[in-house]
């Protein structure tokens, strides 16, 4: 029986220099360890992952990833880590660098610093569903609270009027009659090389995985910051 070619899976952590909200929040310490080895050893203790590397310009992550052991095969261009530089820029010159050095990969999975808080055995989780659906992308989501479900939101027209924001006519009235929402909570987002070139996350199939709430955080200011803390105190207890 002919079985079938195994899904080759590249894993990027983005982590460059710049930060306004928190400094240096990359290798900012938490807990007494960088912010980048709480990602970094998600990734490490995944089976599924084929090559584990990062993308940065700051020679000091750089050198800081390398200590954590993961490969850096090359330096970011810093026309690609300004404020305004996209994550889909970012994948797309690392996977051209590591084709061009012959290394190709059947998709990949973009791990963001921000997001440090996975369970064990989420990523492999992820990558199965997202293999096993033959979808073009996933991305892991948290449920939208009911009260800002995009049928019960609403958006200003031309005229300054409210109108739903799904275009419905009328207002669903039950919460138990809406619909599931959710939203990316930043974590895991998985994608076809070839949607990746197209300049696609998400492709035209796209399907996701639920994270746990609990270890929810995405950090971009010290609010954050201190949200973090307070959420690795409780992982700790338990």
């Amino acid at each position: 029986m002919n079985q079938q070619p195994r899904t080759r899976i590249l894993a990027i952590i983005p982590a460059r220099g710049g930060s306004k909200g928190v400094p240096r929040k990359n290798i900012k310490e938490l807990g007494g360890k960088p912010l980048l080895a709480y990602t970094v050893e998600a990734a490490q203790k995944s089976k599924l992952i084929d090559r584990l590397i990062l993308s940065s310009e700051d020679e000091e992550i750089m050198e800081v990833a390398k200590s954590l052991g993961v490969e850096v095969p090359f330096k970011r261009p810093e026309q690609l880590a300004k404020d305004q530089s996209g994550s889909m820029g970012v994948v797309q010159h690392a996977v051209e660098v590591l084709e061009q050095q012959g290394d190709v990969y059947d998709a990949v999975i973009l791990l963001q610093v921000t997001s440090p808080f996975r369970e064990e055995g989420f990523i492999d989780q992820a990558i199965e569903k997202f293999i096993k659906s033959e979808s073009d992308g996933l991305v892991s989501v948290l449920p939208v609270p009911h009260e800002f479900n995009p049928h019960w939101v609403f958006e200003t027209d031309k005229n300054d009027e409210l109108k739903i924001a799904t275009g419905d006519e009328e207002i669903i009235k039950r919460r138990q009659d809406l619909p599931k929402a959710f939203f990316r909570d930043g974590s895991i987002y998985i994608t076809k090389t070839e949607c990746i070139k197209k300049g696609s996350f998400f492709g035209k199939k796209l399907t996701y995985i639920e994270s746990n709430p609990d270890l929810y955080v995405n950090i971009d200011t010290m609010k954050d910051w201190e949200k973090a803390t307070n959420t690795l105190e409780k992982i700790k207890l338990t």
